[in-house]
């Protein structure tokens, strides 16, 4: 049973110890200026991550435009097409035949 109680205030000790060291590693102005930079770091990870969105969105748009664009144009016509039957004449002159 002694032995227990040993066991106890050993653990209890170290529990202590450890809650200290803790406690003064958090207090630290070292573990300040850390947290302090990743803070940082980590609002413009999610600015950037944010404007990523807004550009894939852009980049969609103009995907779209290119898409249509690079179709083939065909007009629909409201009157049909008039064909002729006559012939078409020369614009060159007939020369006379050589005597």
């Amino acid at each position: 049973m002694a032995e227990q109680k040993n066991q106890k205030d050993l653990l209890t000790r170290l529990s202590d110890v450890g809650e200290e060291a803790l406690s003064r590693v958090a207090g630290s102005q070292t573990t300040t200026r850390v947290l302090e930079t990743v803070r940082e770091r980590m609002d413009d990870v999610q600015k950037k991550v944010r404007g990523l969105d807004e550009l894939e969105k852009r980049v969609a748009k103009l995907e779209k435009q290119v898409a249509d664009l690079s179709k083939p144009k065909t007009r629909a016509r409201t009157t049909p097409r008039k064909t002729t039957t006559t012939a078409r004449r020369s614009t060159t002159r007939k020369r006379p035949p050589a005597t």
